[in-house]
C-alpha cells in the first residue's frame, strides 16, 4: 500500500477521495488549509494544515508520500473571488506539482473540471465531447472556467515533458457529505426547499461522488500519464427539468414547471451580481454559471469507464443519498416521501 497526500481533503470530492484510499488500505496525509477535516477520522488518514500556495508547507506535507492527489481548488462562480482563483487553482497547482516532483512522487492526479470540455464539439461533429475534446482558451466564458483551463493546459504540458501527471475531470457530483454544498448540492438543497421557481433549458452529466472518488484512485492506479479522463456517468446525462423529476420523486416536492429563456437567466444573474456587490455578499447566481446554462454540458465518458473500469451508480441513487444527507443534516426539511429504492441498502456505513 502506499502513502499518498490528498490535497482539498475538507472538500465534498477531496473527503470522499481521502475515505475511499483509507478503506483501500493507504496511508492519507490530507492537507486541509486549517488543519481540520470534520468526517475524516481514520486511524489510515493525518490530517495536516496547509494552503497549496505556500511551498514550504505543500513541501513538508508531500515528504515520504508515493503519490500525490491534487484535488484543492476555488470552486465558486463568486467573480468577486476572480484573483484568489488564479492564485489557488493555477499558482497553487503549479505549487503541488513541483513539490510533488521534487519530493520523488511517482504519480499525480491532478483534478480538473468538466467545465474544461468543448461542448461545441458536440455540435460540430453530432456526438457527445469525449476525453479528447478540450476548450481553446478563447472559450472560456468567466472566472473559474478560465482558471481550471489554465491550469489544465499548464498540467499537460507538464505531462508532455515526461512529468508522471494524470487528470481527472469530473463531471456534476452528488451524493452525500457535501458540507458547503457545492453549487450542484445547492441545487438539491434549494430544490428541497421549495426555492426552485422556474428552470433553464440545459442540461448535466450527473454522477455520484463516491464514483468520483473512486476515480480518482483508478487513475492514480491505471491512468496513463498525460491522459485526461472524464469522471462521470454513461446514463447520467439528464436536462434540469429531467433532473428536478428525479428529486421530485425522491421528495414529495413540486418540481418547477416555468422554463426561462437562458438570456433572461444571463440578465437576473447580473442584477443579483450587482446588487451582492452592493450589500458585500456573493451573488444568488452568478453571471458565469447562468452562461453555463446556455449549452447542455453532456459527456461520452465511455472510454474512462472502459480504460479505468469507473464505477457506474444509478444517479437517482447519488440523489437520493445527498437528499437523505442534507436532510439529516438540517440543510433542508425532511422530504415528505423518500423512495426507499433511491438509496441503496448498506451504504450508510460508506460515508465519509
Amino acid at each position: 500500500m502506499a502513502r499518498l497526500l490528498v490535497t482539498g481533503a475538507s472538500g465534498f470530492i477531496g473527503g470522499h477521495v481521502v475515505s475511499t484510499a483509507a478503506r483501500r488500505g493507504h496511508d492519507v496525509v490530507a492537507l486541509t488549509r486549517d488543519g481540520t477535516a470534520p468526517g475524516l477520522r481514520h486511524p489510515r488518514v493525518v490530517v495536516t494544515p496547509g494552503d497549496t500556495r505556500d511551498a514550504e508547507a505543500v513541501r513538508s506535507a508531500v515528504q515520504g508520500c508515493d503519490a500525490v492527489l491534487h484535488v484543492a481548488g476555488v470552486y465558486t462562480f463568486d467573480p468577486a473571488r476572480a484573483a484568489e482563483m488564479l492564485e489557488v487553482n493555477v499558482e497553487g497547482t503549479r505549487n503541488v506539482v513541483d513539490c510533488a516532483l521534487e519530493a520523488g512522487a511517482e504519480r499525480v492526479v491532478y483534478t480538473s473540471t468538466v467545465g474544461t470540455t468543448d461542448f461545441a464539439a458536440g455540435y460540430r461533429t453530432g456526438r457527445l465531447p469525449d476525453e479528447d475534446d478540450v476548450a481553446g482558451p478563447g472559450a472560456m466564458a468567466g472566472p473559474y472556467k478560465r482558471s481550471k483551463l489554465e491550469a489544465e493546459r499548464m498540467v499537460a504540458e507538464m505531462a508532455s515533458q515526461g512529468a508522471p501527471i494524470v487528470t481527472v475531470c469530473p463531471t456534476a457530483p452528488v451524493g452525500p457529505a457535501d458540507h458547503k454544498p457545492t453549487p450542484t448540492g445547492r441545487i438539491v438543497v434549494d430544490f428541497m426547499r421549495g426555492r426552485m421557481f422556474a428552470y433553464v433549458q440545459t442540461g448535466l452529466n450527473f454522477v455520484h461522488v463516491r464514483d468520483v472518488a473512486e476515480g480518482h484512485l483508478l487513475a492514480l492506479e491505471r491512468g496513463r500519464p498525460g491522459a485526461r479522463y472524464l469522471l462521470g456517468s454513461i446514463e447520467g446525462n439528464l436536462t434540469l427539468a429531467q433532473a428536478f423529476g428525479m428529486l421530485s420523486e425522491i421528495t414529495g416536492v413540486r418540481a418547477p414547471r416555468l422554463r426561462v429563456p437562458c438570456a433572461v437567466a444571463v440578465g437576473c444573474a447580473h442584477v443579483t451580481t450587482a446588487v451582492g456587490r452592493a450589500l458585500r455578499r456573493p451573488p444568488l447566481v452568478a453571471p458565469e454559471a447562468a452562461r453555463m446554462a446556455s449549452a447542455s454540458m453532456w459527456v461520452d465518458p465511455s472510454r474512462t469507464v472502459a480504460e479505468l473500469g469507473l464505477p457506474q451508480t444509478p444517479v437517482r441513487e447519488a440523489f437520493g443519498e445527498a437528499v437523505e444527507w442534507f436532510s439529516e443534516h438540517a440543510y433542508a426539511g425532511t422530504p415528505r416521501s423518500t423512495r426507499r429504492s433511491a438509496v441503496a441498502p448498506g451504504r450508510a456505513a460508506d460515508r465519509p
